[in-house]
């Protein structure tokens, strides 16, 4: 099983760029993260010294979110507002300069949550359009866009994989590109009422990525109820072949405890 650690959510009692040697430590060879900066222009410097953290600690960058924006205060991407599309196009060289030099494919752009004085059918236009942009980018590395339905963010449009489906087949009409792809969030998906066995059995070809968390609490596999192993292999019978991404919070002295029982029992 190949996971990766998502050190934006995990290992957060280290500061964050001690955070991908911890994830080695424990006994991982991949990470992701979301935007590691506070602005979508970060200075040489600082994106230098996030590549060092990451080659450093000897592991893969498996993954990296365009800006998405003040997360901590609510926001979930900047893909479909309007007022920040220029923004957003500016990241789009800086993410894929990272993911040339590391080595990175998988980039995933929150599409945004609602946002008060443009219509729905303007920020999706805008959605559509920056998407487009985004894979444009990040095609010249052989890089992939993700599109993430979420849970917990009540003016966030995409809730279901149907939802960032439709978004991914706008985006493939209006302009040719066939590099966005889902990212499925089992956690997520399950919260909002997908039903996640149907969502792999239709759509494992259409998985840019996957992610988990257990539920209730979006706690460690185990803690919940999810059969996030079920979902897991079922997804690779079909066909998925990247890596899982373990976006749950769990404090880091036990963080990775499932793992280690997995592991003595496989």
């Amino acid at each position: 099983m190949t996971y990766t650690v998502n050190c934006s959510i995990l290992l957060t009692e280290l500061p964050l760029l001690e955070r991908p040697a911890a994830a080695k430590a424990a006994g991982f060879d991949a990470v992701e993260f979301w935007w590691p900066f506070e602005t979508s222009l970060p200075t040489d410097a600082q994106v230098n010294e996030f590549e060092r953290a990451i080659t450093d600690a000897g592991v893969q960058l498996s993954g990296l979110n365009f800006n998405a924006g003040n997360m901590p205060g609510g926001d979930r991407g900047l893909t479909s507002w309007p007022a920040r599309s220029t923004e957003f196009r500016d990241n789009i060289d800086v993410v894929a300069g990272i993911g040339e030099r590391l080595g990175c494919k998988a980039f995933n752009a929150l599409y945004g949550n609602r946002v008060d004085g443009e219509s729905a059918e303007k920020q999706d236009a805008v959605g559509a359009e920056n998407l487009a942009a985004a894979a444009a980018g990040v095609a010249r590395i052989g890089g992939t866009v993700l599109l993430e339905p979420v849970s917990g963010a009540p003016k966030y449009p995409l809730l279901t994989a149907e939802d960032a489906l439709k978004v991914i087949a706008r985006v493939k009409a209006e302009s040719g590109v066939d590099n966005v792809k889902l990212l499925a969030d089992f956690y997520h998906l399950a919260v909002n009422g997908d039903d996640v066995a149907a969502v792999i059995e239709n759509h494992a070809k259409d998985f840019g990525h996957i992610q988990i968390a257990d539920n209730p609490g979006r706690g460690a596999p185990g803690t919940g109820e999810l059969p996030l192993g079920e979902w897991i292999a079922r997804s690779r019978e079909l066909g998925y072949d990247g890596y899982i991404g373990l976006e749950y919070k769990e404090p880091q002295e036990t963080a990775f405890s499932w793992a280690i029982r997995e592991h003595a029992a496989g």
